[in-house]
């Protein structure tokens, strides 16, 4: 097996190189949407499968980026990462080509010692939170993470002692025709 970085719009393979693909959280921030399903599509031979993981718009994520939107709007044009956890929107960008598409929704728990501490590993890592963060000023900054804290006490099933946020994500299987 080996790994290559590639950009998801314009996957450097065959057509109908691979019996499948898969993407975890990753191909639903591209910033082209119809072109990324399309480029999934086109590299998996026909009976093969697609699979994804995408958060919800509902769920902790999906709120997470409504709350970043708040005080960062995204840049002109760009469609919402969101819409990939939309069941009617996968269908939308598969269907045509789909034999059939299965999609669950799963919870993720992200489980920290608190909030701060999920705050801190997000800031650094997670390039959402990142950038928003990077792009605000000091006082700006602290709103948002007012506002993010707020969320996770919101979302928190453990209490004060420590943090378990529920996540709902879509899991979809899709066969290609």
């Amino acid at each position: 097996m080996a790994f290559r970085e590639a950009d998801a719009e314009a996957l450097p393979f065959a057509d109908g190189g691979f019996d499948a693909a898969l993407s975890t959280f990753g191909v639903m921030f591209t910033p082209d949407h119809v072109r990324a399903a399309g480029e999934m599509l086109r590299v998996v031979r026909p009976g093969g499968r697609i699979g994804l993981a995408n958060w919800t718009p509902e769920g902790f994520i999906g709120q997470l980026f409504k709350t970043i939107g708040q005080h960062l709007p995204p840049p002109a044009g760009l469609k919402s990462p969101g819409m990939w956890g939309n069941e009617e929107y996968l269908n939308g960008l598969f269907g045509a080509q789909a034999a059939h598409i299965h999609a669950e929704r799963k919870i993720f728990n992200f489980r920290y010692a608190s909030a701060a501490h999920w705050l801190q590993v997000f800031r650094d890592f997670y390039g959402p939170v990142h950038k928003a963060f990077a792009a605000l000023d000091a006082g700006a900054g602290q709103a948002l993470e007012h506002d993010i804290m707020a969320l996770l006490e919101r979302f928190n099933t453990a209490g004060q002692a420590s943090l378990v946020v529920p996540a709902e994500y879509l899991e979809v299987v899709i066969r290609k025709r």
